[in-house]
């Protein structure tokens, strides 16, 4: 039986769902698309043996400031991570990849490493173990990611042109795309090859390790932080002033770009990543007017709107396409389509 290593990947702000996600408690913390919060989903989506795996105990690499969030909200769905390695500040997946392959390494050298960010929704979990399970073989040679069965011509996603086959549903890669205009999305999405990238990856924790020689500044810098970190049971604290020097680049760019040993396992696995107001909006039940409500709300002749409320009661007429977000930490009211300026927006406020 495979053995496999969760590693949540929390460190995320979720600019894009403010006032709800701040940096003092971001969007994996809540309770956005299902009763459980968006970690605590993750962490308990796979546990023990399941369809010829085994799935270890979770690690999770996140920011030292949520060290208390995370304990609290493990403890409450009775989870107990084998180890929690808490960052000083984000440096991007590339160092969260390497940590987690350091540290499943030193922890059970046999088991891969599933590499999940924290804050994903996958409404089909079976439909993605079935792909895990299918790319098991190949994970101990590459670096397997998920490729993500496109719906449409989104242009908030990056995409991945899949190559010659592997295996039976795990092929080559033959090229990664940066988030694409309009009409190249759709050319994607005809050609039939492309598939959406999810960032979650499945590997060896040797194989990582030894292609991080196409990022060695990366490398360097965390093997150095955690040669000095302190270590308190399950908790590995790593030092600021060295983790800091760590260059903050994606796993996509450090690695995945660059290896020859990488491979995508498309999947239909019911894929989101909640990275916008409008997004949540999609995933989200809706009334007959196709309105999606949170909280304390009233609505008359309203239509397409996500009006969420955490306390003050929202109340809208008249209103069609419209986001009205209000907290204790802000309001927001901004068009449907213009939900990818909530990043701005804050950082307006913020300066």
């Amino acid at each position: 039986m495979q053995k496999i290593f969760p590693v949540l990947m929390s460190g995320g702000a979720g600019s894009r769902l403010w006032p709800v996600s701040n940096a003092q408690r971001p969007k994996q913390f809540h309770s956005l698309a299902e009763p459980k919060t968006m970690i605590q989903a993750t962490a308990a989506r796979f546990r023990g043996a399941m369809g010829g795996a085994m799935f270890l105990d979770p690690m999770i690499v996140a920011g030292a400031a949520h060290r208390a969030m995370i304990d609290e909200q493990m403890a409450a769905i009775g989870v107990k991570p084998q180890a929690i390695v808490l960052e000083p500040m984000g440096r991007n997946t590339a160092a969260t990849a390497l940590l987690a392959a350091e540290t499943a390494q030193a922890l059970d050298p046999e088991a891969l490493v599933l590499l999940l960010p924290a804050d994903h929704v996958i409404a089909k979990p079976e439909a993605f173990l079935e792909a895990i399970l299918r790319s098991a073989a190949i994970a101990h040679s590459r670096i397997v990611t998920f490729g993500i069965t496109p719906s449409g011509p989104e242009t908030g996603y990056g995409y991945i042109q899949r190559g010659a086959a592997l295996t039976e549903g795990v092929f080559e890669i033959a090229r990664f795309r940066e988030k694409p205009t309009q009409d190249l999305a759709q050319t994607l999405i005809e050609d039939g090859r492309h598939v959406w990238n999810a960032g979650i990856f499945l590997f060896s924790p040797a194989v990582a390790i030894q292609e991080f020689d196409h990022a060695p500044e990366v490398r360097v810098c965390v093997r150095a932080a955690l040669a000095e970190a302190v270590r308190d049971g399950i908790y590995t604290h790593l030092p600021e002033a060295i983790f800091a020097e760590t260059p903050s680049l994606p796993f996509d760019i450090a690695v995945m770009e660059r290896t020859r040993l990488s491979a995508v396992a498309p999947c239909d696995m019911g894929w989101a990543d909640v990275g916008s107001w409008s997004e949540l909006w999609k995933i989200s039940p809706q009334d007959a007017r196709g309105n999606a409500v949170f909280g304390q709300t009233a609505l008359l002749d309203s239509d397409n709107c996500l009006v969420f409320s955490e306390g003050p009661p929202i109340a809208i007429a008249g209103l069609s396409n419209m986001i009205v977000v209000a907290t204790a930490a802000g309001t927001l009211v901004v068009p449907m389509d213009r939900a990818q300026d909530v990043k701005a927006l804050l950082a307006r406020l913020q300066a």
